[in-house]
Formats: C-alpha cells, structure tokens, sequence
C-alpha cells in the first residue's frame, strides 16, 4: 500500500534532498525496514573535496547497491529540489510500500501511536522525529497521510520517516485490532481527561494522537481505555503543535517506563 497524495501540496516524493536524507533510505533498505531503493544520487562537484567522506560514502554504496552516482552543478540541484539547502546531495528513489497488516514483527514491540490529522508535511515530520527519538516501536498512520511528500518528510523528521516500523490501516479499524489485542488505548484530548503526569503509561499501549484543528474522531475516543491532556504552565487557550504534543506525550512515556535507563 502506498500513501494517497494530499491535495494542495506540490512535491516530488521520489527526490531526497541532503545527505541526511539520503543516508536514510540506504540504511533503512539495507536493514529491511523499507522497500524504497536509490535509482540515482546527484553530488555537486564544486563540493566534492569538502564533502569528501560523504562522496566516498556514496561511492561504496553506489558499487554494493547498483544505483547510478553522477556530478553535477548546483544549478541542476538547486531545480531539482524544493529549495537550496540540499547541501550538494539529492537522490532520485523508488517509491515505498506500507502494510497494512500488524504481524508479528511490528506487534514484538510495545510503545505504538497511531497519528492522526497533522495539517501540514512539516509538522508531521517533526512529530515523527520525535516519536522515535522517545522510542516508539510502531508507527501506525490513515492511508491520507503526509507521506506522499516523502521527501520533504523524510528531511523534516531527520530520516524518522524511512527508519520508522509504518503501518498504514483505518484508525478505527487499527484501534479496534489493539483493544482486542488487550493492549491499552491512550487517546490525547480534553474531554473527561486526567492530566499525563497523574496517568499511569506503562507499556504496551497505543497511543493516539490528533491534528491541531480536527482532534481525534469520537467514534475512537469511545474505545479509549485513558484519556489525557496537557496541562499548560500559563493561561494559554490554543492547542500545541502536534510535534510539540507528540514530543511531551511520547516522553512522559518514555519516562515511565524507564526508557532512558
């Protein structure tokens, strides 16, 4: 399964930009995480010499891998990417598939979220990036999702995207599919919630969480097992970003379940 585009934002999902980004959809094929494959890397000659670790990188990988390595100018970079903060590197890839099966593997963890409603791939990005780095096992997204800007998302969230264990599926349908699982619900809302540091979060659990504007649907918020919120240090009325509340939630978790240590 492949995600479905979003209307209203123009990208290219099979260009990489920078190294970072690049380096992530090697390690990640590599390591089976992903079925999207390099076809082509273009690096700026001018930068060759500066960048010459990384050229010696994409040389090896470019032997072990079969995919076409060419020098460029920054001229072609610069209107084959979004912008010009490529750094001389951009990469032309295959596209990815997700399952929509939660087997074994993805199922061998037990800190999973399932995202839902970020309004823009920058966002989202960052809420991925920030999942991960608090340690999240499984990924679980609707088929309409921001990764259909693979390559601004694989940029946003510092290669989060592409090294992440994804499953795409129905929220309500994949909800239902834990509960019955017997493993616990958490959904991130106001309504008849306790505060995420007065609630116990002890893994395995799924955690839920919504876009700014549209929040979780009440047909999922119904199967909810806990429900808790974000209590503010000021007299503040508006919603935190998502990457902002994705980051809190996901390290309290962390945090209760001794993750650092």
């Amino acid at each position: 399964m492949s995600a479905e585009p979003i209307e209203g934002f123009t990208d290219d999902p099979s260009v990489f930009e920078g190294m970072l980004s690049v380096r992530a959809v090697i390690d990640a094929f590599q390591s089976g995480k992903s079925d999207r494959r390099v076809i082509r890397v273009y690096f700026d000659r001018e930068r060759a010499e500066k960048k010459e670790k990384d050229l010696k990188y994409l040389r090896e990988k470019h032997k072990e891998l079969n995919f076409a390595l060419e020098l460029t100018d920054r001229g072609f970079l610069d209107g084959l990417c979004r912008g010009t903060t490529h750094g001389g590197i951009a990469a032309e890839c295959t596209e990815r598939n997700y399952s929509g099966e939660f087997d074994g593997d993805f199922m061998s963890g037990g800190f999973f979220v399932l995202l839902d409603g970020i309004e823009d791939p920058y966002n989202f990005g960052y809420s991925l990036r920030s999942l991960m780095a608090a340690g999240v096992t499984g990924l679980v997204l609707p088929p309409r999702n921001w990764l259909s800007a693979a390559g601004t998302v694989c940029r946003s969230s510092a290669g989060a995207s592409e090294l992440m264990d994804i499953r795409v599926a129905d929220p309500l349908e994949a909800v239902r599919f834990f509960k019955s699982r017997g493993i616990r619900i958490v959904c991130s809302s106001i309504k008849r919630s306790v505060s995420v540091y007065d609630a116990v979060l002890k893994t395995p659990l799924l955690l839920v969480i919504g876009g700014e504007k549209r929040g979780i649907s009440a047909s999922v918020l119904e199967l909810a097992d806990d429900i808790v919120r974000l209590d503010y240090g000021s007299r503040f009325r508006c919603s935190l970003s998502s990457a902002s509340a994705s980051a809190v939630l996901a390290f309290e978790i962390a945090r209760q379940n001794n993750f650092f240590r």
